[in-house]
């Protein structure tokens, strides 16, 4: 995820969320927090639990965040950042799925919109290292059609939770739940699909961590006090190499658009 793409998702979660926003322009942000954010991102809650037993007005913090590292003020946010990830997880909390409709421009008459299912996952590879992406994925409810970098698509488009005046929605051929089990197979196809020497590299470091270990415990091998320790290492080396993958929702949604406007 580029910090471009980081600094995009940071303005649009804290103006969608009801936040000030009292500074932005690119790799900077700063935000005067509502009340509900500053409880889940401040962890402040004595404060709260002060404020709220006496009935005082709160005030809450101000967020200075930066995603340009060159910047001189603000908290650096990028992909890996325990920042980024606990407002990936609020924005679960808060608003796990929404629905929105695009503004059609210049329209006259009645204009359709097309459902359309939104995804966006965290995909983590992971061995004796580390490492994330961010899928995000739209599904065309009548026609069937994927489209990758969805997210980026609607990010163009001006969007309004209340239907436009002028517009009616076409009704699902796919229905959403449906929907989410094609999007996850194609998470799944992604994933096949993709280069896993990574993990064919963490096997072999697992192969010979594990061959030393072993002879090392071949040099004791009457001394049957030491055979629980042995199965304790070779678990904790399974732990530490065995390569896995781990898919984590971020969020979703339905978006209804104009016929045109995902090609």
């Amino acid at each position: 995820m580029k910090q471009e793409a980081i600094h995009e998702y940071l303005f649009h979660y804290f103006k969608a969320s009801g936040c000030d926003i009292l500074e932005a322009r690119p790799g900077f942000l700063k935000v005067k927090l509502t009340i509900e954010l500053d409880k889940l991102l401040m962890n402040r809650p004595f404060y709260w639990h002060y404020v709220e037993k006496i009935g005082q007005t709160p005030e809450t913090q101000t967020l200075i965040l930066k995603t340009n590292p060159n910047e001189e003020e603000g908290e650096f946010v990028h992909f890996g950042s325990p920042r980024l990830h606990q407002i990936f997880a609020s924005a679960r909390e808060l608003s796990p799925s929404i629905r929105l409709y695009e503004v059609q421009k210049g329209q006259t008459g009645q204009t359709a919109l097309y459902p359309w299912l939104g995804l966006n996952a965290k995909i983590s590879y992971c061995s004796d290292w580390k490492r994330d992406f961010i899928l995000s994925l739209g599904l065309n409810l009548v026609s069937g059609m994927v489209v990758k970098s969805f997210q980026e698509s609607l990010e163009n488009m001006a969007l309004t939770p209340k239907i436009p005046d002028y517009c009616y929605t076409l009704s699902p051929m796919i229905k959403p739940m449906s929907g989410l089990t094609r999007l996850e197979r194609v998470i799944e196809s992604i994933i096949s699909e993709d280069d896993h020497t990574w993990a064919e590299e963490a096997r072999k470091r697992w192969e010979s961590d594990l061959s030393l270990l072993t002879q090392f415990y071949e040099d004791y091998a009457g001394e049957e006090e030491l055979l629980e320790t042995f199965e304790k290492e070779k678990q904790a080396l399974q732990e530490q190499y065995e390569p896995n993958v781990k898919i984590n929702i971020i969020n979703g949604g339905l978006f209804y658009l104009g016929n045109h406007s995902i090609a």
